[in-house]
């Protein structure tokens, strides 16, 4: 174990749309090949909601508001030979408007309902995220 590993922060969002979750394919490692929140490394002199903010704009051509941070993860970039690990702060964010468009790393970018990304191969902890936002969306 490798404690000299650098953690990069790094945010992803949670989009709710009615009974379904924005995923995006990633087109680049970690988890290429996997559908994800749409999300991706903070940049210098951003804030953790900012850079959730751009992201979610570059990959997906959406637009948010009300974010809030729902979880962070640790991210081992190890099993991909990621040269770092991230730390991941998950963002929950309510949709508010436009329609999702891949463009930067994602290589797809759409709205899911659970039953369908059961199906999906999915970046880690995203179906419980998912099932957590979807739940409360009805409460």
């Amino acid at each position: 174990m490798d404690e000299m590993r650098k953690k990069l922060p790094a945010v992803s969002v949670a989009i709710v749309r009615g009974d379904t979750v924005l995923l995006v394919k990633r087109a680049r490692q970690p988890s290429q090949g996997f559908y994800a929140f749409p999300g991706g490394k903070v940049e210098a002199g951003e804030t953790l909601e900012q850079a959730a903010q751009r992201e979610l704009l570059e990959e997906t051509g959406l637009r948010a508001t009300a974010y809030r941070p729902l979880r962070e993860i640790h991210i081992d970039g190890s099993g991909d030979d990621h040269p770092v690990d991230y730390l991941l702060t998950v963002f929950g964010a309510t949709y508010a408007g436009g329609e999702a468009v891949a463009s930067d790393d994602a290589e797809t970018a759409a709205f899911y309902t659970l039953s369908e990304m059961a199906a999906l191969p999915l970046a880690d902890s995203v179906f419980a995220v998912a099932e957590e936002l979807l739940s409360n969306a009805g409460a």
